[in-house]
């Protein structure tokens, strides 16, 4: 049973990367990697290895290190937001527990996040509590819109006096790893010498931006070529390869708000989704969603996002209102719209759960396991503590 003195753990699990901490602090302690190496071969004939085939793995940055030899095979638990594996998945919060936080689990509470619209076969995990936790990260208002852009899954979530309005929530199949594959699919065509997914990653995260206008940006290229860069890929044994940086430092974000230029499977930008789900929320509460537009998850830190983002949502609504002023004859006030940047930005989801789960409120709500096995599985979606309308 946890101590009461004992911080609450607070564990984010993303398609890419998991958080770690306790909370009551303003950063997770603990960030790497969702994604577990096994053995190749568990099954076969070493005696000395019968029965201890589930104990042969790695996690996190470990787990990507074995891989690189022949001995263990990668696997991501999680896809665009979802649990696919549980076996994997359950020995990776294991793992996270008692290596990184080295902590016993019957001390604490847990906080456990998760995507909203997550289907009902995601109850089969252990006792927790869902969350949008993002929807708390800034203390300007109880309502505002939530853009969640994670590695695998991008969300937008209307909030109204901290009720989630979940009708009107959006889901996008644009996140980090789709840019990452954009990148890394513009230098196989440039046959560059190196065109791995850690290099392409690496150049999503230190050279990519947003830019106004990618006409006027292909032309800054060529008449400028400062702008193309270089990128110097590790490829191991002391091997080390030039890749040249260029047009993907804008094309690749551009996919959010043009995704045609990727693939035609989805081609609506972020900027409709936040205005349809805007529109499709209580007329009474419209304004106050576009005056507070609050960020969060590592795919929305490109440089200039926020500032892009602002300009076609309130583009987006301005034509609204100049067509009903048309229509009707009557003058409108117009609408305030602000997209909000932070520093709790790329970790926001976790440091909501860091805040909730320090409220002397918290322990209160949490299922135990006792709880878990006299009700089941489903006891994870009566958790009053959120409201939703």
């Amino acid at each position: 049973m946890a101590h009461l003195g004992t911080p609450a753990v607070v564990m984010g699990d993303g398609t890419g990367y998991t958080k770690l901490g306790f909370a009551g602090n303003d950063a997770p302690s603990f960030v790497f990697p969702t994604v577990i190496a096994t053995a190749k071969g568990s099954s076969g004939g070493n005696i000395s290895r019968k029965g201890t085939e589930d104990l042969d793995f790695y996690i996190g940055d470990e787990a990507l290190a074995a891989a690189n030899g022949p001995a263990y095979s990668v696997n991501y638990p999680i896809r665009h937001g979802q649990i696919e594996n549980w076996d994997h998945m359950e020995r990776f919060w294991e793992n996270s527990i008692f290596k990184y936080l080295r902590c016993e689990p019957e001390d604490h509470h847990f906080l456990l996040t998760e995507p909203p619209l997550n289907p009902p076969r995601t109850e089969r995990t252990p006792p927790r509590s869902s969350s949008w936790t993002s929807n708390k990260v800034t203390d300007r208002s109880l309502t505002g819109t939530v853009i969640d852009s994670g590695d695998g899954v991008t969300h937008v979530i209307p909030v109204a006096e901290g009720y989630v309005i979940g009708s009107a929530i959006k889901s996008i199949p644009i996140a980090g790893r789709d840019i990452t594959y954009f990148i890394q699919n513009m230098l196989r065509d440039r046959n560059e010498p190196d065109t791995s997914l850690k290099t392409a990653e690496q150049i999503k995260e230190n050279y990519c931006y947003v830019c106004p206008d990618i006409v006027k940006e292909f032309n800054r290229f060529d008449n400028d070529p400062d702008r193309f860069q270089k990128y110097m890929a590790d490829q191991g044994l002391h091997r080390r390869a030039t890749v040249d940086v260029g047009y993907e430092r804008f094309l690749a974000p551009e996919i959010f708000f043009n995704p045609e230029i990727a693939s035609s499977d989805f081609l609506t930008p972020l900027s409709e989704v936040v205005d349809t789900v805007v529109q499709s929320s209580p007329i009474d509460v419209r304004r106050g969603l576009y005056k507070n537009i609050v960020l969060s998850g590592g795919s929305t830190m490109f440089k200039d996002f926020g500032r892009r983002l602002q300009r076609d949502i309130r583009t987006l609504a301005d034509d609204r209102l100049a067509a009903n002023e048309r229509a009707t004859g009557v003058k409108s006030s117009g609408v305030d719209v602000k997209v909000i940047s932070h520093s709790k930005q790329r970790n926001a989801v976790w440091y909501g759960g860091s805040l909730l789960s320090s409220t002397p409120e918290f322990k209160n709500y949490c299922y135990t396991k006792q709880d878990y096995d006299e009700m089941g599985p489903g006891i994870v979606r009566n958790f009053s503590l959120f409201s939703m309308v």
